[in-house]
């Protein structure tokens, strides 16, 4: 029995799939001594680093994940004999990701590194409950400290050290069109476009049987994006930050006036936006099914992965121009790593020129470092950071940078549940009660 048990031990050992305090337990119990054991799980866990990276993320779609390939590519050029488990979970946003990373976090049975977001999803989720371990050292000895800007190192720091590198930096405001299908129906858009430009569009739209903003709330960060866009749009950057950052009350009639402005925008979406994905939706625009879509610039990704780049066109979201609503994503280094060493290799890669270089142009989103060339990016990209060193920025609300979690689940419920009832005062009423909660 003792040698079976000890079978078990050995194997579970090799497997990475517990963690070491529960192995060295197992081994005081099968009377193995706590130097012994040590020496040889660390052994174990050396052999094991040497051979594999598992890297957690929800980019799935067709235009995200070649640019996780393209990190991976760049990773395997420097570690050729580490096998890369690509351990993606689908769903826009993250939210079905971060449901299995924390179930896998709390059974501690982390990945080697993990997506996430800067600011309060960073902090509250994985920094602040001891999931990660500081990069301060890799910011120092790689550079990174002068190759990203200061108020993106803000986002992820604590206390002085750094938790995570950021990759990539997206802008979310985005309102991507289908030109022929605007052509088609006589409806011009120039540099910029306000609200009552884009409302007048709707309805040219709507009276010739066009469906005028495509819409996929099937994944929940949709409706919540898409009223940020709005209210950003409608009362610009500062009433903005001061609401999601709990300075300023929801319950007032300037929001509720833009709530119901944004009820009035789900007047032109397609009937089946409950049964269909944000790159679905995308997708609508691109097949000419839908005129418009607003979105993170990950939809111009989805536009490169089906070389359709040339009938789409961009411009701020309707009101938003001189402002950028970032969207940020990196990587972490996980307290207990299965494969430590890879993982700090990994971070050291994707903070590379070359990395970040492959990586944005395919995914849409524009370097976390100053330092890349732009040469060889597009028409789109060159416009999104041009704006990002221009105008004003805002951190996302809905994709976890500018509020607690309890928050955005708040933010998220109320919007989901605003697309089907338009309930003004409940809507308001159910932001409010979340900012009171955190005071």
């Amino acid at each position: 029995m003792k040698s079976q048990a000890f079978d078990s031990f050995v194997a579970d050992a090799v497997s990475g799939s517990y963690s070491r305090r529960d192995l060295m337990k197992r081994a005081a119990a099968l009377g193995i001594g706590a130097t012994a054991a040590a020496t040889f799980l660390t052994q174990v866990e050396g052999v094991r680093a040497a051979g594999q990276l598992e890297v957690f993320s929800w980019w799935t779609s067709e235009g995200e994940h070649p640019a996780l390939v393209a990190l991976f590519d760049n990773f395997s050029k420097t570690n050729p004999d580490v096998e890369i488990i690509d351990a993606g979970v689908a769903g826009g946003g993250g939210g079905p990701a971060q449901a299995v990373l924390q179930t896998r976090l709390q059974g501690n049975q982390p990945p080697d590194s993990w997506q996430s977001h800067p600011g309060r999803e960073l902090m509250d989720q994985y920094v602040n409950v001891g999931y990660c371990l500081p990069i301060t050292d890799l910011f120092e000895s790689e550079g990174w400290n002068e190759a990203i800007p200061q108020g993106l190192i803000d986002q992820v720091t604590k206390d002085g050290d750094k938790y995570l590198i950021p990759v990539g930096v997206h802008r979310g405001n985005g309102l991507f069109y289908n030109k022929q299908v605007l052509a088609d129906n006589g409806v011009t858009v120039g540099d910029t476009i306000t609200q009552d430009e884009f409302f007048a569009a709707l309805d040219t739209l709507k009276a010739a049987g066009v469906t005028g903003l495509a819409l996929g709330d099937k994944d929940g960060f949709v409706p919540a994006q898409t009223f940020e866009n709005h209210l950003l749009g409608a009362l610009g950057p500062d009433k903005y930050s001061a609401l999601f950052g709990g300075e300023a009350e929801w319950n007032t009639d300037e929001v509720k006036a833009v709530a119901e402005s944004f009820g009035k925008l789900l007047d032109y979406i397609n009937d089946d936006h409950s049964a269909l994905a944000w790159s679905d939706a995308t997708a609508l625009i691109i097949e000419g099914k839908a005129a418009f879509n607003t979105m993170g610039d990950w939809a111009y990704g989805e536009f490169v992965a089906k070389d359709v780049v040339d009938q789409m066109g961009w411009v701020s979201y309707a009101g938003s121009t001189g402002s950028f609503v970032l969207v940020v994503d990196g990587f972490t280094l996980p307290k207990g790593a299965p494969n430590a060493d890879n993982a700090t290799a990994w971070l050291k890669s994707v903070g590379t020129v070359d990395a970040q270089a492959a990586f944005n142009p395919l995914k849409g989103s524009i370097p976390a470092r100053t330092d890349v060339p732009m040469d060889g990016f597009s028409d789109y990209h060159k416009w999104s950071a041009a704006s990002f060193a221009a105008d004003a920025l805002v951190p996302s609300a809905a994709h976890g940078l500018a509020t607690s979690p309890a928050f955005k689940q708040a933010f998220y419920d109320a919007a989901i549940a605003f697309v089907t009832d338009k309930d003004v005062e409940t809507f308001v009423t159910t932001l409010e009660d979340a900012r009171q909660a955190e005071m």
